[in-house]
């Protein structure tokens, strides 16, 4: 029994064409005809495949690179095998992403997974639904009354959209997933499972314990988001959730009612963003980040992983530690730990 091939290359690039299409300068002309049909780890590579090496500490794997080619700094060009044709790029892993997409496109954004055109008959789609020619929508799938649902934007088996949403052109809902009081923009991609609109975890304290406060809000998502598997986004109180444009969310993240996720943002997995935070643009959060309600993180703020947050964040700024603090304060405060419990053991040691 061989192994099936789930990724096949579109077609062969050459050196030359990955120069030209990123930019690189091609370090021996002689060699723009190499031909390129895979990629590979630089510790991994293999013939026909390319590889990217970038950053100090992985200089030493230029000696040993097995590859058709490989993109790098230039100054690492000097220190490549003989044979192995030399991309030199100032951003490398950038412009390697850029050829894997061109080189591997059905990797880069989901398709049906049935293989289906138009809408399936096994699927459930209301008379009132709009679904565009171009659309997909795949067996199992249940498009309630109102929907829209825009041409090239694929529906997987048995996800589920709920009365009166709207989702852009060439869109992607993941198998298993369910979208209700929500607008959805255009290339949103929503991987399986993630649950879009359900309510806020709303509640007030009443004589016989907690009760709901009804959850009245929508999810706006915008242009260009990503939203992994099993992730939640909570429906707005009173006003909306917001997901601003290019954002790219992990997989099994919580985001509350009422928050405000500006544009390309990067929010890794098992992160809980807690009711009405608002995230400026170009924030990073590293993964398990927890925020308390009501925060405000500024533009371009750097989040390390783990850490817990109960006060704002300034724009910019890189934060970390639990309760979080600026970097360099928390560097030092475990830098100072670190000393008083060597000083403590050696203490005892002599005792």
């Amino acid at each position: 029994m061989t192994d099936p091939v789930f990724f096949a290359p579109s077609r062969r690039y050459t050196a030359g064409e990955v120069a030209n299409l990123t930019g690189a300068n091609l370090v021996d002309s002689s060699q723009a005809d190499v031909a390129i049909e895979a990629l590979a780890p630089a510790n991994e590579g293999r013939d026909g495949a390319l590889v990217f090496v970038d950053g100090k500490r992985n200089f030493a794997l230029m000696q040993s690179l097995k590859a058709a080619a490989v993109l790098c700094p230039a100054d690492f060009a000097s220190r490549a095998p003989q044979g192995v044709a030399v991309l030199a790029h100032p951003r490398p892993q950038q412009a390697f992403a850029m050829v894997g997409r061109l080189l591997f496109p059905q990797a880069s954004t989901p398709g049906p997974m049935t293989g289906e055109t138009g809408v399936s008959p096994q699927a459930h789609v209301d008379p009132s639904a709009h679904v565009e020619a171009g659309a997909i929508v795949e067996a199992g799938a249940v498009i309630g009354p109102g929907v829209s649902i825009g041409t090239g934007t694929v529906v997987a088996p048995h996800a589920v959209i709920g009365r009166s949403c709207k989702i852009g052109r060439d869109g992607y809902v993941g198998p298993g997933a369910s979208i209700q009081y929500a607008l959805i923009g255009n290339r949103v991609i929503i991987h399986g499972g993630a649950r879009i609109g359900q309510d806020g975890f709303g509640f007030v304290a009443g004589a016989k314990g907690p009760e709901r406060v009804p959850q009245i809000g929508r999810v706006i998502i915008q242009d260009d988001v990503e939203i992994g598997s099993n992730t939640t986004v909570d429906r707005g109180a009173m006003s909306d959730t917001v997901i601003g444009q290019g954002t790219k969310i992990d997989n099994l993240v919580q985001i509350a009612h009422n928050v405000r996720i500006g544009r390309n943002c990067i929010i890794a997995g098992l992160s809980g963003i807690s009711g009405s935070v608002v995230v400026g643009d170009n924030v990073t959060m590293g993964g398990g980040v927890g925020l308390a309600d009501h925060l405000t993180i500024g533009p371009g703020a750097k989040l390390a992983a783990r850490s817990g947050f109960m006060s704002n964040v300034p724009a910019g700024e890189v934060w970390a530690g639990y309760p979080a603090q600026p970097m360099a304060e928390a560097l030092r405060e475990i830098a100072w730990l670190r000393k008083v419990a060597k000083s403590r053991k050696q203490g005892d040691g002599n005792g």
